[in-house]
């Protein structure tokens, strides 16, 4: 007999679903406090559907996507939790709902310098580079000499291009 779609389902089903081991789904759970199964007595656990949908998500943006959980926990802190279901089930109108809602980041044209407009490398001092507009909330420079981290107007136009490149999956899948 078949559960109702709106019944909680235990870690065994969702891992059997998912064709994962449980033993991911817990440690998921230490990983996206957006996942919240309930939990009876014995410790026993029971995710709603909900749950379910964004365990589906997620492991979609790990495992066929090629995110980092780094990655899919950045996109869950930007956008929420629908918007992650929504890559999983290639609502592309959703996902774009979702990102409209969102107000756009303050995107500032980056300064140039004389060695930027010349093309010679960025003077370094202290593992940081200079000359790329300063850094922002949230940014990074790193010493390892491979430059400053995807700042956030970078970040915006590759999440553009995401949702450019997930549209065009969905209309491939179509025609296939």
């Amino acid at each position: 007999m078949d559960k109702s779609p709106d019944a909680f389902r235990t870690i065994s089903e969702v891992a059997e679903d998912l064709d994962l081991p449980q033993h991911v789904l817990r440690f998921w759970e230490t990983r996206f406090p957006q996942i919240k199964p309930m939990k009876r007595g014995g410790g026993r656990r029971y995710y709603r559907p909900d749950d379910v949908d964004l365990l589906k998500g997620i492991r979609h943006l790990l495992y066929d996507q090629g995110y980092t959980i780094k990655g899919v926990q950045k996109l869950l802190k930007t956008n929420g939790n629908k918007f992650v279901v929504a890559i999983a089930n290639g609502d592309v109108a959703t996902m774009e709902a979702l990102v409209a809602a969102v107000p756009p980041a303050k995107v500032e044209e980056p300064r140039m310098d004389d060695d930027q407009i010349l093309g010679r490398p960025k003077a370094r001092a202290s593992g940081r580079f200079f000359g790329f507009g300063g850094a922002e909330d949230g940014d990074t420079l790193v010493a390892s000499g491979k430059g400053p981290a995807v700042g956030k107007e970078d970040r915006a136009l590759l999440q553009e291009a995401l949702y450019d490149l997930l549209e065009c999956k969905r209309l491939l899948d179509q025609v296939r």
